[in-house]
């Protein structure tokens, strides 16, 4: 493949850049020119693309094998005007994606639309040009070049004017070409496997090792029966694309064979008697993933005449569109929006709160979609998901061990619920002022300190980031199995806000919480690991592992006694398509309908509005319609993007000098990436993979952490200042010493030029300032510069809960704290001071505990630094103080930090548990304090 590959970590970004190369290639080739050399320089480039898409061109139905046979055998003749003439045919129906059409021997022929449509015309444009949505289906078969033609069009033959999608076919020989297949393109909705296919491909795949792994024939080797490598064949697609419906048709025993392997397969089809029957069953298929229930309920709904005697006086417009003073309302949002407003259940549109009909199979198609076993639709964003499923298992007193760097919804969750956490913490990162992940380590050492205490039976859950806001990502597996091991019940909750995408990849999908649920399901079933289970037992026996023993070797959970129960809370507004506001709860406990189902559906109820927003529900239904069937596209092109942003500024000679995007290595420390690879992405598919397989954390590939130092700029100053007030470009996260780039599935590749536009231009302007600036301002930039760059000597562990909200019971020292009764402390102002910095300070000198009243939030990094109940330490004031940011939620300039007075804490030392019932306990006169803020 030419070099032109080693930029690219999608084919079909280097198949499409390849295209364009070859139309001004080959544009260029079919002029008269007056040099030969010139002409030889065309001609070679021409050789080279048709090389580089040689090896790609037989996964995609279009152009397909036969014209791109033909267009390299008119460049092989020297016919280069008609060559020139079919590559341009070719470039603008897959630039302009008409050959969707189905029609693909005249796609690119008539081609007027120069340039991308209006987005306001999107649904009327699509309607005139495109028609009906269109896919393609991979078949599985050894067959000749005649008999491909021949199926060709006998399913061209089956079309109806009424059908409502269109495909056409990609047929490969062999198994390990199927896979391949599978992962390059995108297009792809359904496969069909005959009986009679290799195992191994006749073509050269060597050229496409740095995209796909080209060993993955292995399994299929000859000397498997022809049901067993169906079975291979069918679980290996299955687990790189779930969405792909699989077909299998057999011309001996069907009844048979669909007895031992219909569980893989959609349905098992006889070949004599099926093919119609086949393609019907394919439009089937994909109009089952393409059904919107609710969207569909709505939409129904708001084209009804209705007559509105109850409440939403919104409804159908009707105060708007009568209005003389709003009437621009309709013409900026639009009428069907409105149309659609309704605070009925009736009609068909189901309610929420006890879902029984379209909403509830729209839950349903999501639960499919994302693999889960439940899933749920919230409308008010992952805050509230987090605390449903908080209340929902957590009852006070309840053990909860919990990332002290999670989002502040977590925190309050745990004080509604009247959890004793106990916080983990994450590893540091002093030379970016940011916080990691939690190591395994941490967490399996304040697990087994609760066994020694005897208090693991009062440990519930275990919450923890995955993946973290900048792109640290849990090996979730190892987690789960690791933790089973030590508390056989325990139940875990991901926050995956930041990380719904990754389901639709087939390297991020096995790092996500649903996916690790079944297999550890599937693991703790299989007979093979219950055999080394107890074998491990076995050897145990002898000598028993010492606590320091089990942090220093990885764990097995006991098969007999594990139970699976796993939740994750996604923000589909955050990385998918939907509303603001719209997540879903996703759930694989298997004690859920004996222990779960009813206190759910009570926090359910206590958090989720009578009155939800249908806009929202619709846009969740309407999100999972478009990941369940081009998920896998979208989600390469993201991480595509990101890709090319990276090197875009790496490769910058200006950009270089004062930015740097951050490697894996960088933000992963070398002792939790065993694989040692610095830059996984960067150096191929297989290295990410074995990365992510391997290395205790992984670094999604979709997020830029740009280094920031050497311009002289903060992170919080350079965000506003320049991206944002400048040049309009908006981010959220950043840190001392550096801004975060998101891309997602909406990100284009003319977004990305845009952000390295604005970047060259802030690097450009401040080299002029630099070269110009005199000795004395030229010292103070250095100085500025080297404060940035240099490591942080303060980041501060979690100091710890005050004593009297601690639980002293067990045989040792554990140190979960009481948030709830620490919080509602607070609600009698007789309770609390204001204290400035330079005054706690002076406290704790003087040996005083000073404890905090409430939570302290700074923006970034945007967890809370303080709880209430933990203890002021000199390490978090100065972590505030060198973040040197201006929001800071729980703290008031004028007045200092809400602690509790020294008579608070001394009365609640006294009465003990009486507090924890969260009433205002404390009556007395209140001491002198700093006023409290009007």
């Amino acid at each position: 493949m030419s070099d032109n590959s080693r930029a690219y970590n999608s084919v079909w970004q280097l198949r499409g850049d390849s295209w364009c190369r070859l139309e001004e290639a080959s544009d260029k080739l079919s002029r008269p020119t007056s040099s030969g050399d010139v002409k030889d320089e065309y001609i070679a480039s021409c050789r080279d693309l048709l090389a580089t898409l040689t090896p790609l061109e037989p996964y995609w139905a279009y152009p397909g094998m036969p014209q791109f046979s033909r267009v390299s055998r008119l460049f092989s003749a020297g016919d280069y005007d008609k060559f020139a003439q079919a590559v341009g045919q070719i470039n603008r129906a897959l630039t302009t994606e008409s050959y969707r059409s189905g029609d693909v021997e005249h796609a690119g022929l008539d081609e007027h639309e120069l340039f991308p449509m209006d987005p306001r015309q999107v649904e009327s444009q699509a309607a005139k040009s495109v028609g009906v949505p269109y896919f393609e289906v991979l078949v599985v078969e050894s067959m000749t070049e005649e008999q491909e033609r021949a199926l060709r069009n006998e399913v061209r033959s089956w079309r109806r004017p009424d059908d409502e999608f269109v495909y056409e076919l990609v047929v490969v020989s062999s198994g390990d070409e199927a896979l391949i297949a599978a992962l390059l393109n995108v297009n792809l909705q359904a496969v069909v496997i005959r009986r009679r296919f290799s195992h191994q491909s006749t073509r050269d795949l060597s050229t496409l090792s740095e995209f796909v792994d080209t060993k993955i024939s292995d399994e299929l080797s000859d000397h498997k029966t022809p049901d067993e490598r169906v079975e291979i064949l069918a679980t290996s697609l299955s687990h790189l694309r779930p969405e792909l419906d699989l077909y299998l048709m057999t011309e001996i025993e069907v009844e048979d064979v669909a007895g031992r392997l219909g569980q893989y397969f959609r349905r098992v089809f006889h070949a004599r008697e099926g093919v119609l029957e086949l393609h019907l069953s394919i439009l089937q298929g994909v109009a089952a993933r393409y059904r919107t229930p609710f969207f569909n309920a709505l939409k129904e709904y708001s084209h009804r005449p209705t007559g509105v005697f109850h409440a939403l006086p919104i409804s159908q417009g009707k105060s708007i569109v009568n209005s003389h003073w709003i009437k621009d309302m309709v013409g900026f949002y639009g009428l069907d929006v409105f149309m659609a407003e309704t605070s009925s259940t009736c009609g068909g549109l189901d309610s929420l709160l006890e879902p029984t009909g379209p909403l509830r199979e729209a839950q349903q198609l999501a639960a499919d979609a994302y693999g889960s076993r439940h899933t749920f639709f919230v409308t008010n964003g992952t805050s509230t998901a987090n605390k449903i499923v908080t209340q929902s298992l957590v009852a006070p007193g309840d053990i909860v061990l919990l990332d002290r760097n999670c989002h502040q919804s977590h925190h309050y969750g745990m004080m509604l619920a009247g959890a004793q956490v106990v916080y983990l913490e994450a590893y540091a990162l002093p030379n970016y002022s940011m916080y990691g992940a939690v190591p395994l380590r941490e967490i399996k050492s304040k697990l087994l300190a609760l066994r020694r205490a005897g208090k693991l039976d009062r440990v519930k859950m275990i919450s923890l980031t995955n993946c973290t806001f900048d792109g640290i990502v849990y090996d979730v597996s190892r987690v789960m199995e690791e933790c089973l091991a030590i508390k056989p019940d325990l139940v875990f909750l991901w926050d995956e806000a930041w990380f719904a995408f990754a389901r639709f990849h087939p390297v991020l999908r096995e790092r996500t919480a649903m996916t690790a649920a079944r297999k550890l399901r599937d693991k703790l079933n299989d007979e093979n690991y219950r055999h080394q289970y107890e074998a491990m037992l076995e050897a145990d026996g002898k000598a028993p592992p010492t606590d320091n023993e089990l942090l220093n070797r990885r764990l097995m959970p006991d098969p007999a006694k594990a139970r699976v129960r796993v939740y994750a809370a996604q923000s589909t507004h955050k990385t998918l398509t939907s509303l603001r506001q719209g997540s879903m709860i996703h759930v694989f406990d298997q004690d859920f309908g004996q222990k779960v189902a009813e206190p759910f559906h009570e926090a359910y109820m206590a958090h989720t509005s009578t009155s939800p927003n249908y806009q929202i529900l619709a846009s969740l239904d309407l999100g999972r319609r478009q990941v369940a069937l081009e998920g896998f596209e979208l989600v390469q092109r993201q991480i595509e993007n990101a890709m090319q942003l990276r090197d875009a500024i790496d490769n910058h000679p200006l950009l270089s000098k004062y930015m740097a995007c951050l490697r894996t290595s960088d933000l992963i420390p070398d002792e939790f990436r065993p694989s040692h690879i610095a830059q996984p992405l960067r150096t191929g598919l297989r290295n990410m993979m074995a990365a992510w397989d391997s290395d205790e954390f992984a670094l999604d590939p979709s997020r830029i952490t740009l280094s920031i130092g050497r311009t002289g700029y903060d992170g919080d100053t350079f965000k506003r200042q320049q991206l944002m007030d400048r040049h309009g470009v908006q981010i959220n996260k950043t840190s001392r010493n550096t801004v975060l780039f998101m891309t997602n599935i909406g990100t284009t590749r003319s977004s990305v030029a845009f952000l390295v536009e604005v970047l060259v231009k802030i690097a450009r302007e401040l080299d002029e300032q630099v070269s110009e600036m005199g000795l004395g301002e030229r010292a103070r930039f250095e100085q500025r510069v080297k404060r940035l760059t240099a490591a942080s000597t303060s980041q501060p562990d979690f100091s710890g809960f005050h004593e009297v909200f601690r639980d002293h019971s067990g045989a040792e020292e554990t140190p979960e704290g009481d948030v709830r009764r620490a919080f509602y402390l607070s609600y009698n102002d007789a309770n609390c001071e204001y204290l400035t910095d330079e005054e706690i300070v002076a406290k704790l000198d003087a040996g005083i505990d000073v404890v905090s009243a409430t939570f302290v939030t700074p923006y970034p990094p945007g967890f809370p630094v303080l709880v209430p109940g933990q203890v002021f330490s000199r390490e978090i004031l100065a972590f505030i103080r060198d973040l040197d940011t201006p929001e800071i939620h729980g703290y008031q300039p004028d007045f200092g930090f809400r602690v509790y007075t020294e008579k608070a804490i001394e009365a609640c030392g006294a009465a003990g548990a009486a507090s924890t019932n969260g009433h205002r306990l404390f009556d007395a006169e209140p001491p002198e304090t700093t006023p409290a803020p009007s």
